[in-house]
């Protein structure tokens, strides 16, 4: 009885979360350019017509109402909202503009809906995995690698960590992982081994 006690104990414990791999630290200021693939939102306060979400192109250029052609690679997001203002002020009095750039990213592996996903940088890891629909019924939220530029960031890290606060890449592959076979059999062990536990227990009191 000490032996199958044991027995489901470390069980349960292979079943569980397992260790946390070692990580590989990223940068955390992210890209200050916008790259071919990503999106810019614009909002022109009180100008609906001009407002919304331009794709930029395998030129890196946006065409924005009013505006035309804007080469936005070229320009860091620190000075790119001063521009749109300087050139929306020739059109319009004391233009009210904000930026938002929208990374697109890869997710993928044991989630409902993997594809590409474009995000604001300012997404946690779990919102970005929430895009694509969550974790499927194989899925584990606790072992999700990154990849950047093909290599690996971080190889098990937890989709409720604080990754992704302003460290979003553009071409970032966020994979959750598929849940060991101890997790996903656990109840079928779990069972075996009260049904062994039974049958021992029934031959030792005869």
């Amino acid at each position: 009885m000490r032996l199958l006690t044991s027995l489901f104990v470390a069980l349960l414990l292979l079943a569980g979360r397992g260790t946390q791999a070692q990580s590989t630290p990223g940068a955390a200021d992210g890209q200050s350019r916008l790259v071919a693939g990503d999106a810019l939102r614009v909002e022109v306060w009180r100008e609906k017509d001009l407002s919304g979400e331009f794709i930029v192109d395998e030129q890196g250029i946006v065409t924005l109402p009013l505006l035309g052609r804007i080469d936005v690679t070229s320009i860091p997001l620190a000075g790119l909202r001063d521009k749109l203002i300087s050139a929306y002020s020739a059109q319009l009095r004391n233009p009210s503009v904000t930026i938002t750039p929208l990374r697109r990213i890869y997710v993928l592996g044991e989630v409902m809906k993997p594809g590409l996903y474009p995000v604001d940088p300012t997404i946690t890891l779990g919102g970005a995995i929430a895009l694509a629909g969550g974790a499927n019924t194989t899925g584990d939220l606790h072992r999700v690698r990154v990849i950047r530029d093909g290599k690996v960031l971080f190889q098990r890290i937890d989709a409720s960590s604080a990754y992704g606060l302003g460290s979003i890449r553009s071409n970032d592959e966020i994979i959750v992982g598929r849940r060991s076979w101890l997790a996903l059999n656990s109840g079928m062990l779990v069972a075996s081994v009260i049904s062994a536990s039974e049958i021992i227990l029934s031959i030792a009191l005869r």
